[in-house]
């Protein structure tokens, strides 16, 4: 709103100043326009400010009196902050672009999270600030979707150790950066002294949204090789999919699986390179990909379509097609980017 009304007063004063020639008057504008481009994608981390760490009612620390939100650029996490701490607004770093919004849980879950837009311009600015777990409840901007429970959400990332998957329960520190550009906006996250079934590693993250599109691409880099480490799609009993290329393949899922009123469609895919997964198989929570022992980096895709997105993908065929779109790009150029 202030960008507007700033370029409403250039503008009038233009018209104004009858005495400046033309070419002057173009450049000023050209200059202004170029000043006020709004950004096509974006990442944040909000950490609350004005409190102080206190005993909460679930056994652990909570930050209690906070007056207000502060954008930084990284964070080190506190060894105080869990889930439900109402520490980092809605619970960890976000990321999005003009169809769909993601966040992480910065916390032992580490689950992958869609808020789901029903406008084309950048709204995390405003969510969680009317109320920290706001973005529940249907808003004009669209609202969190999808139910992660006990899972690693959309794309996630864990270690699967005797058929089960372990989270980020112990880590010795944990460390998020934000990075906006003009070509995209990427999350990056450490993770010290990652503690997983007998093995203690590092793991860096990076997860990159671009202008255009619904996918994430994520980047994993392991300190050290070590089997297990996973990704995933959330089961909620809907319809399955799975396509295997020549060198990527995606596994997929459609249905009414959204934590609108009534639930509705979505759509989520994970694209991953065939050379770098061991199997792929259903897990407890979640439909599993589960990637060989490495130390080089790690490269997967992930996207969530919500029937209300604006101008966005109504049906399973339409979701489909896009998919396989997606997927002969992939083996043909190795990127979606």
């Amino acid at each position: 709103m202030k960008k507007a009304a700033i370029l409403g007063c250039i503008t009038l004063s233009l018209f104004c100043c009858k005495d400046k020639n033309t070419t002057s008057e173009t450049e000023t504008v050209k200059a202004v326009s170029e000043d006020i481009t709004l950004p096509k994608t974006y990442a944040e981390i909000s950490m609350a400010e004005g409190g102080q760490w206190v005993d909460g009612p679930r056994g652990h620390k909570e930050y209690a009196g906070g007056t207000h939100f502060k954008n930084v650029d990284s964070l080190i996490i506190p060894k105080e902050h869990t889930d439900h701490t109402w520490y980092i607004r809605y619970e960890g770093p976000g990321w999005e672009n003009k169809q769909v919004g993601y966040r992480i849980y910065l916390d032992w879950r580490n689950a992958i999270d869609i808020f789901g837009k029903k406008v084309d311009s950048m709204v995390l600015p405003y969510v969680g600030q009317d109320g920290f777990d706001s973005y529940h409840e249907p808003a004009d901007w669209g609202q969190d979707i999808l139910k992660a429970g006990k899972s690693m959400g959309i794309g996630g990332y864990g270690r699967l150790v005797a058929d089960s998957v372990v989270h980020f329960q112990s880590v010795k520190n944990t460390m998020a950066r934000i990075e906006n550009t003009k070509d995209s906006s990427s999350v990056h996250i450490s993770y010290d002294g990652w503690k997983a079934g007998d093995d203690i590693i590092d793991l860096k993250s990076t997860l990159t949204i671009y202008p255009d599109d619904r996918y994430t691409k994520v980047r994993l880099s392991p300190s050290k090789e070590i089997s297990g480490i996973c990704t995933g799609i959330v089961d909620h009993g809907v319809t399955f999919h799975k396509n295997e290329g020549e060198t990527w393949s995606y596994i997929a899922t459609y249905g009414e699986q959204t934590l609108a009123s009534p639930p509705d469609k979505l759509g989520m895919a994970l694209f991953y390179n065939r050379d770098e997964v061991d199997i792929q198989k259903d897990g407890e929570y979640e439909h599993l990909v589960i990637f060989k022992p490495t130390s080089r980096v790690i490269s997967y895709y992930f996207l969530g379509a919500w029937e209300q997105e604006p101008n966005g993908i109504k049906t399973e065929e339409d979701f489909i097609s896009d998919l396989n779109l997606k997927l002969r790009l992939l083996n043909e150029e190795n990127s979606l980017k």
